[in-house]
């Protein structure tokens, strides 16, 4: 019983120096396994799965930036766009104006925006950053990246700050880019999900 709590801790340092190793990166795309895995690699950096080959998405949850509890649960049937982010990240420093423009279009379409703020041991930081870039929708406050953590290997986990993931209506991951993105190419991941039927 007493290994658990240290394997678990264990567990969060190795991710959080992976994330550190990859992270902070401007531009990414999905590696060699991930074509195994039946993503589809876009020109652009965009990874994407056939509607038939998705997988369910973790059961994200944690408190807001103002101590709320908030679960990608909370958003059941809408599509979801999950942004990983840290404010002391320079891409998403560089993308948090145009998220926030894409959630803009889209949210009275059925879409949501929800944050995962990582390693930002103060929460000051990210409250500053959502005000000064104007961003409107919630985000976990997860500084240990423990909610990053129940994304499933092989999946379209984040290996990077910052990415952005895309939920189905069905709560399955459907895209996922591990970059800054511009307007454009959110655009161009969220409009064929919410465009589909079911």
């Amino acid at each position: 019983m007493s290994g658990t709590p240290r394997l678990r801790m264990a567990a969060v340092l190795t991710a959080a120096a992976a994330l550190t190793l990859a992270g902070c990166s401007s531009s990414g795309s999905g590696g060699s396994g991930d074509a195994q895995a039946g993503f589809v690699t876009g020109s652009g950096g965009i990874d994407t799965v056939p509607v038939t080959a998705r997988t369910a998405a973790p059961a994200i949850s944690g408190n807001d930036l103002e101590g709320k509890p908030t679960a990608l649960s909370d958003f059941q049937g809408k599509v979801v766009v999950v942004n990983i982010w840290g404010s002391w990240c320079s891409p998403c420093r560089a993308e948090a104006k145009g998220l926030e423009q894409v959630y803009e279009k889209y949210k009275g379409q059925g879409v949501q925006f929800l944050g995962i703020n990582t390693r930002d041991t103060d929460v000051t930081n990210a409250k500053r950053f959502e005000d000064v870039n104007g961003i409107s929708y919630p985000s976990i406050y997860d500084p240990d990246g423990t909610q990053i953590l129940k994304f499933p290997k092989g999946s379209l986990n984040p290996q990077s700050i910052p990415t952005t993931v895309v939920i189905d209506r069905q709560g399955r991951l459907a895209a996922r880019a591990m970059k800054g993105l511009t307007p454009d190419e959110l655009d161009s991941m969220v409009s064929p999900i919410l465009a589909e039927k079911s």
